[in-house]
């Protein structure tokens, strides 16, 4: 009995720790699928849509191959009523496989769609009956895009030559796509795989089941073979006893069974453990079986709920890179005096400063060109919300950048002030530009407002909104106004006056310094007028608005007395082109600022957040 007990659990054992391992080698389900697709078409764009990356479950692994030659010409299409066909009866030759440059990137679905515009694309999907991606061409009045790699509107963008493969994890509102050059032919061969449950949860209980099996089959034959050996007796020969005749005994035949052997206990013990065994067996190997066909099973494409996350300009992330890409390209700029370069990444009241400081430092080699567009760390990112759509433009995000501390020679630590930035993009395809840098004067322990995460973002308000105490309008008049008249203007009592360090530099007071400081023979005069910049304003989580505006402020000194003369500073000489006049000298000067507007209802004052003023223009009186 212990033996046989012992060669089932072996039995087991063995049974145990093959299915266990089998699960693992030979019968493991798979642990990817993967659709190919292989295209015969002259598009310049080709489109994964965001459903189809997410027709399985998981990280979504894209592998590109190749490009196409320009030996193909895309025909033309066919334009009725304004609307875009396909050519009839022509057919697309396929073009000459060949080793071509290739750019992807990935963003939202309506972003990645705005910039492809006009152009003829190549649409992918996800068949779920035949459980593969399928293609169609979308016709357009266009045959080529724009540069795609480096585009500030991408969650993330890659480039290679020949091959590419990226792995992403995105949700159904964010698809691929892919270009070679932007004329030549998208690339033609590629790959999704999806990652599968490929888990085997039963193969270590099998294992471990198996491995018990062993040591218990173990014992019960270490068991057996000491009881045989303690039943064997002493092995010295015993002397021989005379034999005595036996009698004969009645054996009915009844009592015997099948071969001789006597029915009893033991045997009925011994023939009943054999089902019981098979049973065990069957079980084991119904549980191994139905476990490999669950793991096994190729999993349906399961629609992925979409985020409910409004739709915002740019991620953190996204900033993050864009402000590194700025500050690289106006600190280029600025070592080599390229306006053309720093027109890039600048536009609007930031460029216009630029320019004409490029002016001056070409005739004044010392001339500090400021403000810095500091490649720092982002504390502060608040882009615009966009509609469901999200097919708005021109986006606005308002950012506070963080210089790193400079240390000096002698180990001393010096931190510059914050410097806020608004930045804009035109269009789809045009990249985010600093319309306003703005130095953040505001004192460290002052109360900020409060905005909402970047995840969220906040809506931009139009200049002449009713939604604030004050509309963003007639805030940049009423404090162009002020700067010039001071107490005396009726916009006064609207604007905090303690801590405005900017009318401390060129208020009222200033300008009445600046005139009792020249002599009998000059005079001067000041104008101010709201800029020709687009006005900016974020709401603020108290409902308020962080609001950027420009101004610009125009002194004038003229000679009072006949032959006196007018001295130009280093500056203002360098952009009028006269040291001396008799006439008389104009100087323009740029203010960018930065405010809080409380909302409507509030009796707060508008305070100042910061401001960046420089010299734009001058010229000799007429």
């Amino acid at each position: 009995m212990r033996f046989i007990a012992a060669i089932v659990f072996f039995v087991v054992a063995v049974v145990g720790v093959g299915l266990g391992v089998a699960q693992r080698t030979i019968l493991a389900p798979p642990d990817r699928v993967t659709s190919t697709v292989e295209l015969q078409s002259t598009a310049a764009v080709t489109v994964i849509d965001g459903s189809a990356l997410n027709a399985y479950e998981g990280r979504q692994t894209i592998s590109i191959i190749g490009g196409v030659s320009g030996t193909a010409e895309l025909p033309d299409p066919i334009v009725t009523d304004g609307t875009t066909e396909a050519p009839a009866d022509e057919e697309v030759e396929p073009a000459v496989t060949e080793t071509q440059s290739i750019a992807a990137a990935y963003g939202r679905t309506a972003d990645v769609l705005a910039w492809v515009g006009p152009a003829t694309y190549t649409l992918v999907t996800f068949d779920a009956e035949l459980g593969e991606l399928v293609t169609e061409t979308v016709w357009g009045a266009e045959t080529a895009v724009p540069a795609l790699y480096g585009g500030d509107l991408w969650y993330g963008d890659y480039t290679g030559e020949g091959e590419l493969g990226l792995t992403i994890n995105v949700p159904p509102t964010v698809s691929l796509v892919m270009v070679s050059d932007g004329v030549l032919p998208a690339p033609q061969t590629f790959s999704v795989t999806w990652p599968l449950d490929s888990s085997t949860p039963f193969s270590t209980m099998l294992i471990l089941g198996g491995v018990a099996s062993l040591i218990i089959g173990l014992f019960f034959l270490l068991w057996a073979l000491l009881h045989m050996r303690r039943q064997r007796g002493p092995r010295r020969k015993t002397p021989k006893m005379p034999k005595v005749p036996k009698p004969s005994r009645y054996r009915p035949t009844s009592g015997r069974s099948i071969g001789g052997r006597p029915k009893g206990r033991r045997a009925v013990q011994r023939v009943a453990l054999v089902p019981v065994l098979l049973t065990t067996a069957l079980a084991l190997g119904a549980c191994t079986n139905g476990s490999v066909m669950m793991s096994s099973a190729t999993p349906a494409p399961t629609p992925t709920q979409g985020s409910t996350t409004p739709a915002v300009a740019l991620t953190e992330n996204q900033l993050d890179r864009i402000v590194s890409r700025v500050g690289s390209v106006v600190a280029q700029a600025d070592e080599t005096i390229d306006a053309s370069l720093a027109a890039t990444r600048l536009a609007g009241p930031a460029l216009e400063l630029r320019e004409a400081s490029y002016a001056i430092r070409n005739d004044e080699a010392d001339f500090a060109i400021a403000p810095v567009i500091p490649p720092g760390t982002v504390q502060v990112t608040l882009p615009q919300r966009l509609p469901e759509e999200g097919s708005t433009w021109p986006r606005s995000v308002f950012a506070i950048v963080q210089a790193p501390p400079v240390v000096d020679d002698e180990g001393v630590e010096t931190s510059s002030p914050p410097m806020a930035l608004v930045l804009v993009q035109a269009d789809p395809r045009s990249q985010y530009k600093v319309h306003y840098a703005i130095t953040v004067t505001l004192a460290e322990d002052a109360t900020r407002p409060e905005v909402a995460p970047a995840s969220i973002g906040t809506p931009v308000l139009q200049s002449d909104t009713p939604l604030l105490a004050v509309s963003p309008a007639d805030v940049a008049a009423g404090y162009s106004d002020v700067l010039l008249r001071g107490a005396e203007s009726e916009s006064f009592d609207l604007f905090q006056i303690e801590g405005d360090t900017l009318l401390e530099q060129i208020g009222a007071e200033a300008k009445q310094a600046r005139r009792s400081a020249l002599p009998e023979t000059a005079t001067i005069s000041f104008a101010g007028a709201v800029g020709e910049a687009d006005i900016v304003s974020f709401v603020t989580n108290d409902g308020g608005a962080l609001v950027a505006l420009y101004l610009t402020e125009t002194e004038s000194v003229t000679p009072t007395q006949a032959g006196a003369a007018i001295n130009a500073p280093a500056p203002v000489a360098a952009l009028s082109g006269k040291t001396q006049s008799t006439r008389g000298i104009s100087a323009s000067y740029g203010i960018q600022v930065l405010f809080y507007v409380p909302p409507f209802g509030s009796d707060d004052q508008v305070v100042l957040l910061g401001y960046t003023q420089g010299l734009i223009s001058a010229e000799e009186v007429a």
